[in-house]
């Protein structure tokens, strides 16, 4: 029985160890398990924390457009009678040579100097000038889509004219600006909403009317240079747009150098956050410029465009110009700067052959028969406009 005992008492123990063992291989097994499973969340949450901060890393976006600008589209009557045909006129011919330039931008601004008032109430030239409307309908067809209607010649002909030349621009759907209907109309601002979500305001001034005094009640017809309400206006226009563009009429006339008064005008402007300036008046061409306003941001200024399409005939009276500029958007979470960058000119020279047979044609293209020593020309126009901004680029194709 002793023997029979121990066989049974080693029988126990050895079932005892075996379950024992199982229950360990068991329990690893499931520490196993567990820290597999706890490894797999880990990873997952990890992977969980790293989408979510890519989802929430903000997304830089960048858009961009261009705006060409032209300068004084003056009307003499040696031009309109050169575009008049057997139905009316047409200045489009005119403006063959350049339309490739002024119709591949987003933006295209021109200086509408004279009233296109039409032939009812009969064209005028020099010193008070009422143009036809055909002149509005070569502008659009060349690409222009913004017009400055604020200068010295506004009020040549009167209220009347005024309205009429209005009502033309607005059957074109151009966007005018510097001179309104009346109080309403000019209390909106003129904005354009271009496609790739970069607004532009546009406003413009003029430094007076030529002694024609303003109608009692009717300061809508023609904005005149005052700093105050300027600054109101750049000011609106900031909060409803992305960048402000300046027209200002201004400055001494047939003088290549902008004056002390444009300087400190134009300084006033760029305190005030407007991202362009461009300037006519003088009817010839003066220098670009970068003007540091007081928040360390740069404007782009040209301080003259010069004649664009005019009867005017000493020498630098028939250069003119198309400042061509990108406007860069940046959005960055929740900041937003606009860039005024890559400024360009193109010079243009009227051409003409016994006063008739006007053209707009871009300098470099000039040959010896459309202007002697017209390459030399070129070349000094481009030192001209670029002495102050040596990195300006000049447009030759």
């Amino acid at each position: 029985m002793l023997k029979g005992g121990k066989v049974l008492s080693i029988a126990v123990l050895s079932l005892l160890l075996f379950l024992a063992a199982c229950a360990q291989m068991e329990e690893r097994d499931n520490l196993e398990e567990t820290t597999k499973t706890n490894s797999s969340a880990s990873e997952k949450q990890t992977a969980l924390i790293g989408t979510k901060k890519e989802m929430i890393q903000p997304k830089k976006i960048e858009q961009e457009i261009t705006l060409s600008a032209i300068g004084d589209i003056l009307v003499h009557s040696t031009v309109y009678e050169d575009a008049r045909t057997e139905s009316g006129f047409d200045f489009k011919p005119m403006l063959t040579h350049v339309k490739p330039f002024l119709n591949d931008t987003t933006i295209t601004f021109a200086n509408q100097e004279t009233m296109i008032g039409g032939e009812a109430f009969g064209l005028s030239t020099y010193p008070r000038f009422n143009s036809p409307f055909e002149v509005g309908d070569a502008l659009k067809d060349v690409g222009v889509n913004v017009v400055s209607i604020a200068n010295n010649h506004t009020l040549d002909r009167g209220e009347e004219v005024v309205q009429r030349a209005i009502k033309h621009w607005q059957s074109l759907d151009m966007m005018y600006t510097g001179a309104y209907q009346d109080e309403a109309d000019r209390e909106r601002l003129r904005i354009f909403e271009s496609e790739e979500g970069i607004s532009v305001a546009f406003l413009a001034y003029t430094y007076g009317t030529n002694g024609i005094p303003v109608p009692d009640g009717k300061n809508y017809l023609v904005n005149l240079i005052d700093q105050e309400i300027i600054a109101g206006e750049i000011a609106r226009a900031r909060k409803q747009a992305d960048a402000v563009v300046l027209s200002l009429h201004f400055g001494n006339e047939y003088e290549r150098m902008p004056s002390e008064a444009q300087k400190q005008l134009v300084q006033f402007a760029a305190d005030q956050g407007a991202d362009i300036v461009l300037g006519h008046h003088p009817h010839v061409l003066q220098p670009m410029d970068w003007v540091e306003g007081k928040d360390g941001k740069h404007t782009l200024v040209v301080y003259s465009l010069g004649n664009f399409l005019s009867g005017q005939d000493e020498f630098y009276r028939r250069i003119g110009g198309i400042a061509q500029m990108t406007i860069k958007k940046t959005i960055e979470a929740d900041l937003e700067t606009i860039e005024v960058m890559t400024p360009k000119f193109i010079p243009t020279f009227v051409k003409y052959d016994d006063r008739s047979h006007f053209e707009v044609i871009p300098m470099y293209q000039l040959t010896e028969e459309d202007l002697t020593d017209a390459a030399a020309h070129y070349e000094a126009i481009k030192a001209h406009m670029s002495q102050w901004m040596p990195e300006l680029e000049f447009i030759e194709d």
